[in-house]
Order: C-alpha cells, then sequence, then structure tokens
C-alpha cells in the first residue's frame, strides 16, 4: 500500500473531516434546494386574462381573451389556465369581469347553471311578483335590487273621497328589469330603462296585488322605506282598509268556476 493510499484512509477516518464534509453536503443541498424553490416560484408562467371588460350572462369568446406571463406564486387555485375551456362558459349573473382580470372558476358558469337573479333570493313560501314601474315612480332609476320600500296605494272611495295608505311595508326588492327582462343595473356599459320591480309576497298578498292591478280606480305606487306620502285633502286609511276596498271590489273564483266544472255538472245531472 502506497503512502497516498494510507494518507487517504487516514483522511476519511478523521472525525474531523467526516463532520466537515456532511456540513457542506448539507449546505450544498440547502442552497440547490432554496435557489429551485425560488426559481420555480417566480419562473413566468402564461396565463389568459380579460381583454376588455366582461359584463354579465356574457359568452366568453377567444377575442375577449389575452395573455400575460405571471410569477407562479402569484397565482391562486382556482385560477383558469385553459383558453379552450373558458371559452365554453358564461361570466355569471352577478359578476362584470374587469379588463385585465384573470379567469376564476367562481366567477364563470354554463349556460345551463345561468340562474335569474330574480328569482335566486326568494324566500320560502313567497311568491315572486312583478310590480310594472318607470323612470318616474323609480325616482329617477334610484330603487336598487337589495333596497327596502314600501307600496302605497290611492284609490276613490264610493263618496269620491280619494284614499291613501300604505298597502305593504319593508318589501325587498329582488331585481329591476327592462321592458325586454334584462336586469335594468347589471350592465355598466348601457343605460337601461326600468319597466318592471320584482319582490316576494306571500299567496294572499299576491292575489290582492293581482286583483288592484285590474281595478283602474286604484294605484299602487312604490316609496323608499320609511318615507312618509300625503296631499292634503286626502284621506289616510290603514292597510286593512284598503286589502278590505279590494275585495268588496272583486271577487275570487274557484278553480271549478274558471274551468266551467260545476256549470257542466249541473247540466249533466240536469
Amino acid at each position: 500500500m502506497n503512502n497516498f493510499t494510507r494518507g487517504l484512509k487516514k483522511f476519511i477516518k478523521n472525525k474531523n473531516t467526516i463532520t466537515i464534509i456532511g456540513v457542506i453536503l448539507i449546505i450544498a443541498l440547502l442552497y440547490f434546494g432554496y435557489t429551485y424553490q425560488i426559481n420555480s416560484q417566480v419562473r413566468p408562467t402564461r396565463v389568459p386574462i380579460a381583454a376588455t371588460t366582461i359584463q354579465p350572462r356574457t359568452k366568453i369568446t377567444t377575442d375577449m381573451i389575452e395573455y400575460i406571463e405571471v410569477p407562479a406564486d402569484a397565482l391562486s387555485e382556482n385560477v383558469m389556465f385553459d383558453a379552450n375551456e373558458i371559452t365554453k362558459l358564461y361570466a355569471d349573473y352577478n359578476t362584470v369581469i374587469p379588463k385585465g382580470s384573470m379567469f376564476y372558476t367562481d366567477v364563470l358558469t354554463t349556460a345551463e347553471e345561468m340562474p335569474d337573479s330574480a328569482f335566486v333570493d326568494v324566500k320560502e313560501g313567497d311568491i315572486p311578483y312583478q310590480f310594472a314601474v318607470d323612470m318616474e315612480s323609480t325616482y329617477g332609476n334610484s330603487i336598487f335590487p337589495g333596497n327596502q320600500i314600501d307600496l302605497y296605494m290611492k284609490a276613490t272611495n264610493d263618496n269620491g273621497e280619494i284614499m291613501v295608505g300604505k298597502f305593504l311595508e319593508n318589501v325587498e326588492v329582488l331585481a329591476v328589469k327592462d321592458s325586454e327582462g334584462n336586469h335594468v343595473f347589471e350592465n355598466t356599459e348601457e343605460n337601461r330603462t326600468p319597466a318592471y320591480i320584482i319582490f316576494g309576497v306571500k299567496y294572499d298578498v299576491n292575489i290582492l296585488l293581482l286583483k288592484a292591478k285590474y281595478l283602474s280606480e286604484v294605484e299602487v305606487f312604490p316609496v323608499p322605506h320609511g318615507a312618509w306620502v300625503g296631499t292634503e285633502g286626502q284621506i289616510q286609511v290603514s292597510s286593512e282598509e284598503l286589502k278590505n276596498y279590494i275585495n268588496e271590489k272583486t271577487v275570487m273564483l274557484s278553480d271549478s268556476q274558471l274551468t266551467g266544472t260545476e256549470s257542466n255538472t249541473e247540466e249533466n245531472n240536469g
């Protein structure tokens, strides 16, 4: 055995040597591991973004998509990367996707899953009611979904006196739509004129509103919740009086009367 071999064995068996080599290896592993981790996080990733502002209920098309590169660590789990998948979807009913925004799974939906926001928040047991309005009765298009309103009723009694009273109180507006059924406030690039407000009511109230709708001497109009309505010379009446007035002026037909079942049965029996 030559002197070099004996010296090498002696060097390797030295505890200090082993410790130094171990420390060097650990430092090297930490350095290369840290460098790899940093590079993987800052490595640019190609991501599709909105090339223009996309309005609610809009189908995504290829001309609405462009690309940027961002560090991987700036991306969340719900970012979409596949443009082919994105162009199969729509911006959700309550979402405006701003220009330059990434596409996220929770703001896109399919045509089949697209709900009408007018009915999403209808409480259990309520019936959605479509109430006709215009620019004037909405105070210059100032009644928004989520607002609380009161419904007032104006009518003329048998003595020719004008009656005014609060018919319903604290009604939540679910939607405001134009004459074509579009949501007035969902599109930030169009000035839409209100034609209907939609809210939920119980069955008996729904019937009363339908009755009032067909009485030419009755007018029902919305007022911001808490506002006072009154004109000199008018008679202020309670909601109960107004309901009684409507019921006295109308009748409720049963299903059999509407279909003629009772009269047909009587004729058959005769």
